[in-house]
């Protein structure tokens, strides 16, 4: 019997309070309104945005709250005025959404979106309402647009993307965030070229993801920095051709000094993969005088502010930011998505753990453990 138009009761995850497990128990899902589509999540990975802000720390933070960006499913049902995708369509869900009518849209110049921006940030749907509610009734709120830690979700029709039904959910997943982030960051973002040299400051999903753009981009040197030597293996894996771990340095030595020495004067790209404001300070110091450039990717707790002396700016150093590594998810997944097929993008190879989703707070265990990249959990279980 078809759910379209009416309400469905499901499995989801919720988070009420920061520092808590999340509670796996049934809510109910409203039928989408107007611009609006409603997706039966298939596979969804954890990743450390969603533990950032199950930690408190995060200023949008928002409970109880179905968390969870890194999904993809099939479209269940859609709204009125919905013309992008249709009932069936298998579809990744989008936390930068893609309106292709805002200023941000059509300067040109940036990924961002304005068009649910505002409402996105306070975890409700465009018409400030919500599509989640416990078995009482009372509201629970969304998270970053997608909300994948539930079996059905509601996202904005400029919040989605479909893909071809060839290509299995699991990869498309991981592509809503960690992997796209930092591949994109490389080779969009950066732009990195030919013989350029690249430091990359965490070797997480989104970091070794820089490098494995960098290194498609052909780089001469790609030096992976992180204080866990079991990052070692993997980041050569995926195009490292040095690792550093600062904690074993001489005495003499700090991080930036030895960028330097190791790159003749310092890195024409760095990355901060890390959240870190004071890694952040050192991924810019390290770059060269002139024209290095370091792209902020890892996001900061709330209140912390980065620092440098300005003469490091003076003399020619580039602070940028990047967001969903710059790419436009609707518009430009398919090209990632390519790339992923012809083996140029490593995707599979992040998946360390799955999980049936009942087991969602051991994957949240599993990324804080140093030998996890990615857990995929399996809505169905």
């Amino acid at each position: 019997m078809s759910a379209v138009g009416k309400p469905i009761t499901c499995t989801a995850a919720i988070a009420y309070e920061a520092n808590k497990p999340l509670t796996v128990t049934e809510i109910v899902v409203d039928p989408p309104k107007a611009h609006e589509v409603r997706i039966k999540i298939v596979k969804t990975a954890v990743c450390h945005t969603d533990a950032y802000s199950l930690s408190g720390v995060d200023p949008e933070g928002l409970f109880p709250c179905v968390l969870g960006h890194e999904g993809s499913g099939i479209v269940e049902s859609i709204g009125a005025d919905v013309t992008n995708v249709k009932v069936g369509d298998h579809v990744i869900a989008l936390y930068t959404a893609e309106c292709g009518k805002c200023k941000f849209c059509l300067s040109g110049k940036t990924n961002l979106c304005g068009s649910v921006r505002a409402t996105q940030g306070k975890g409700v749907m465009p018409d400030g309402t919500t599509r989640f509610h416990d078995k009482d009734g009372k509201p629970i709120y969304h998270f970053m647009g997608c909300s994948t830690f539930s079996q059905y979700t509601v996202v904005a029709d400029v919040s989605l993307v479909a893909f071809d039904k060839s290509v299995s959910f699991e990869p498309t997943a991981l592509l809503g965030c960690g992997v796209t982030t930092g591949y994109g960051a490389a080779i969009k973002t950066a732009n990195i070229q030919k013989g350029d040299t690249v430091a990359v400051f965490g070797a997480g999903t989104v970091g070794l993801s820089v490098v494995q753009g960098a290194k498609s981009r052909g780089a001469s040197k790609i030096i992976v920095v992180d204080l866990n030597n079991d990052k070692k293996d993997w980041s050569f894996e995926f195009g490292a051709t040095d690792f550093v771990n600062p904690k074993e340095l001489k005495d003499s030595e700090d991080i930036v000094s030895k960028l330097i020495e190791m790159t003749d004067g310092g890195l024409d790209f760095t990355f901060d993969c890390t959240g870190n404001v004071n890694v952040m300070r050192n991924a810019l110091e390290a770059c060269h005088k002139g024209w290095g450039q370091s792209i902020i990717i890892g996001v900061a707790a709330a209140g912390q502010e980065i620092a440098t002396r300005p003469f490091q700016l003076v003399t020619g150093r580039v602070w940028r930011g990047s967001a969903f590594g710059g790419i436009k998810g609707r518009s430009e997944m398919g090209g990632l998505i390519k790339d992923y097929q012809s083996g140029t993008l490593k995707v599979d190879e992040f998946i360390t753990g799955r999980r049936p989703f009942t087991e969602i707070n051991a994957a949240f265990e599993d990324l804080h453990n140093g030998s996890c990249l990615r857990t995929v959990l399996d809505t169905s279980t």
